[in-house]
């Protein structure tokens, strides 16, 4: 399993890195990325941790580690300086908190992240048609979650997704290790979002490419 979509102490998540990832590594995950909620407030704090702790950790464990992060509740006209910083802080993977239903998730948010490059779009709510066609055209990555609350729009986001031909990927939104997906629990995600039964490799499939273009092939 790959997940591209964990947080751990350094927001608000429950477990410290090393543990984060020993317990994927125990579930037999090939990779995962570490991807804390930030802000201007704390970015220039939480990166160079991760990025040091990814390193340290991809020398001593099976599981590939890649430094992250979730960019969460930013005013939409920030995003592009946002994601430029992180990325020269060290940060391999850009997600974005997009415009799920259950938070108050600033209108414009997906749009902006879209165009400002991200890697990610993280539940992105009920995404509009020509924002998937535009992610499209950026290559960027939507997301069909396994969290509580932004899985309620799943089937929406699979639906637009293939219609256009965006590419999808199967994350947690882990907190917890009670949140960490099993393959049997990740096949039931994507069929549960209207996919076809055997579409949970694609979307790991999907997963290994983004890796591959971002320097951590599988």
């Amino acid at each position: 399993m790959i997940d591209l979509h964990t947080h751990s102490l350094f927001s608000d998540g429950a477990l410290i890195p090393s543990e984060l990832i020993r317990r994927l590594e125990a579930m037999g995950y090939v990779a995962a990325a570490i991807t804390d909620h930030v802000d201007s407030s704390n970015l220039d704090h939480v990166v160079p941790r991760i990025v040091r702790v990814a390193e340290e950790l991809n020398h001593a464990q099976s599981v590939k580690v890649i430094p992250g992060v979730e960019l969460t509740h930013v005013p939409p006209v920030f995003i592009p300086s946002l994601v430029r910083r992180a990325r020269e802080m060290g940060a391999r993977l850009v997600v974005i908190h997009g415009e799920t239903i259950v938070e108050p998730v600033a209108p414009g948010t997906n749009r902006a992240g879209i165009e400002a490059g991200a890697d990610v779009l993280a539940h992105p709510g009920l995404i509009r048609p020509e924002e998937v066609e535009l992610a499209v055209s950026k290559g960027v990555f939507l997301e069909i979650s396994a969290r509580k609350g932004h899985s309620l729009t799943n089937g929406h986001v699979a639906k637009l997704a293939t219609e256009a031909g965006a590419r999808m990927v199967l994350n947690s939104d882990s907190h917890a290790p009670g949140d960490f997906m099993t393959e049997a629990f990740g096949r039931k995600v994507t069929q549960g979002a209207g996919l076809p039964p055997d579409s949970l490799q694609h979307l790991l499939s999907n997963s290994r490419l983004l890796l591959g273009g971002i320097g951590f092939p599988l």
